[in-house]
């Protein structure tokens, strides 16, 4: 007779599925300890009343939110087109996971205006805990990030300016818990691309104190919202406008969704083409604003920081899935985790993520500098990527699978690049606001002002390369205008290389002084020698090994297990 198997040939115990937890099912505030440090600075004496907060929202995080992200990107929303008489809902039906996670998310939501009330009156900053907020929303879910954080504070600024009355009082009631409640879409790409408005087609002509606004938005991220801001010419010109998915008589206003995007990743925010059929529409500029561009780059400029944030969370749950699986699978005799080529690559990655935690967390937190959302998301939307590459890396063939979780954060952290401007729309962005705003100026003060509180030792890498920094720009200034639009992506570069050394110093300063220990000097020290230092002709092959040597620090202070 012949034999079977009746169960499966597994070997030894380092199958074990337990073995391998990854950072979902984990308090990610407790396993954070550079986010605790960095809330301990931003929340000064209020940190002992926030903390209890903050110890249940990384409970959520990495409990039921992480869950439901896994569920809705299996089962994503879709588009119910007509009713069973054949008339045009466009009605998006959201999957159950998703209504799930965003009713636990309303429900401890710190973004809201109440609990941005109480923790004032507790001595803490409500901007800090809503940065907190959102960056470990993005550590599990960038869609469900972008579904409910899409614009809804510029939405209920600019109504609050221009629009009529009536419409203002709708707005209020719409976002009535808060700006991050999934009803705001900003809708300005069309099929004739996003960046070149001169090609905008979407045309709005007045009707009495409103105007009837008629187009194709080829990729309108959250369809599933009440308030959308459209940019449309009207009169030569081009400027945002409020559109509601219901007219002010409560009748169905001319919104229609055509389709669904079947995207890559992000499938819990429902992306579509939406066609406005003389769609009531108000105004979002005032009279004789012109063009309403400078409303634009504002709506833009906020955005921007939103997904540099998400950027930052997709790289920091990719370091925490790289740690959790190196440290438990075995090559060689011995964990991956304790391998040099492993070691320096997780070192990499702890220092990289460090660095764009305090690029986005300066960007919404620090001052208003008018270079910085386009720097910020130059470098943590393009990092969100890398990290995630690395991350399926460090879990070899398993990483490939859907089933493992960093399949889903490289294909969600593909779009960060794309939204909001690529990497070269950023870097025209940096040379407008240099040459119309010499918005280089104040950012190198920034810089010099970050370097004031340096710790203890030699920072003079840093501070030198914040002089040629200040000559790079001076140079470019007087180049070829080809040549220097040419060059503008490596001068973009060299000024968040700086930003972002100068950043951490400042950091490892107040951690110095405020006695808990050095380690963010070392994290400094990595960066800078990385992404600053000069290694001559052997690539710096012969420089001492920090990270390696100090490599347990670093560990310690980016993952408690």
């Amino acid at each position: 007779m012949g034999r079977y198997l009746t169960e499966p040939f597994d070997g030894s115990d380092r199958y074990a599925t337990e073995r391998y937890q990854g950072a979902a099912r984990r308090n990610w505030w407790r396993c954070d300890p550079a986010l605790r440090l960095l809330m301990r600075r931003h929340l000064g004496d209020g940190y002992a009343w926030a903390e209890p907060h903050l110890d249940r929202l990384g409970a959520l995080m990495g409990g039921l939110i992480a869950e439901c992200a896994e569920e809705t990107d299996r089962n994503p929303p879709r588009l119910e087109k007509y009713d069973k008489w054949g008339r045009d809902i466009s009605e998006v039906v959201m999957p159950p996971s998703f209504h799930t996670a965003r009713q636990a998310l309303m429900a401890d939501n710190f973004t809201s205006p109440a609990f941005a009330e109480q923790a004032r009156a507790n001595g803490a900053d409500p901007a800090a805990l809503a940065a907190a907020w959102t960056y470990l929303l993005d550590q599990a879910d960038i869609g469900m990030g972008c579904a409910l954080g899409t614009g809804g504070d510029m939405v209920v600024s600019l109504a609050e300016r221009h629009a009529p009355d009536d419409v203002k009082e709708r707005v209020r009631q719409i976002f009535a818990d808060g700006y991050y409640s999934g009803e705001a879409a900003q809708m300005f790409t069309e099929r004739t691309g996003g960046s070149d408005l001169a090609a905008l087609e979407a045309a709005a002509v007045p009707d009495g104190d409103a105007w009837l606004l008629t187009g194709l938005k080829w990729f309108a991220s959250n369809a599933n919202g009440s308030a959308f801001v459209v940019l449309a010419r009207h009169e030569g010109s081009v400027a945002p406008f409020l559109v509601l998915w219901e007219r002010r008589d409560g009748s169905r206003n001319g919104v229609r969704i055509r389709r669904l995007k079947d995207k890559l990743g992000t499938r819990s925010v429902a992306s579509a083409e939406v066609e406005f059929t003389g769609a009531e529409a108000f105004l979002l500029a005032g009279p004789g604003s012109g063009s309403g561009l400078g409303t634009m780059m504002k709506l833009t400029n906020a955005s921007r920081l939103g997904v540099a944030m998400m950027g930052a969370g997709v790289a920091r749950r990719a370091l925490v899935e790289a740690l959790c699986y190196t440290g438990a699978r075995e090559a060689f005799g011995r964990p991956l985790s304790e391998q040099p080529l492993m070691r320096r690559k997780l070192a990499e990655l702890i220092v990289e993520a460090e660095a764009a935690q305090a690029l986005v967390f300066d960007g919404h937190l620090g001052p208003r500098l008018r270079l910085a959302p386009a720097l910020i998301k130059l470098r943590a939307a393009r990092l969100g990527v890398t990290a995630a590459v690395d991350a399926v890396e460090a879990h070899g063939g398993n990483g490939y699978i859907e089933q493992w979780p960093v399949a889903r954060l490289l294909r969600d952290a593909q779009v960060n690049p794309i939204w909001e401007g690529g990497d070269n729309i950023l870097c025209l962005d940096v040379r407008r606001a240099m040459l119309r705003e010499n918005a280089h100026e104040p950012f190198l003060d920034r810089l010099a002002a970050a370097l004031e509180s340096a710790p203890s030792g030699d920072w003079s890498l840093v501070q030198g390369r914040v002089e040629d920094l200040r000559k790079a720009i001076t140079a470019w200034s007087t180049l070829d205008p080809a040549v220097a639009e040419a060059r503008l992506y490596p001068l973009a570069q060299f000024m968040a290389d700086v930003y972002a050394a100068a950043l951490l110093v400042e950091q490892a300063g107040w951690e110095e002084r405020a006695g808990h220990g050095s380690r963010k000097a070392l994290v400094a020290r990595l960066y800078a020698d990385a992404h600053l230092a000069d290694h001559g002709p052997l690539r710096g092959l012969d420089r001492p090994a920090e990270d390696l040597d100090h490599f347990d620090a670093l560990v310690s202070g980016a993952l408690t297990l």
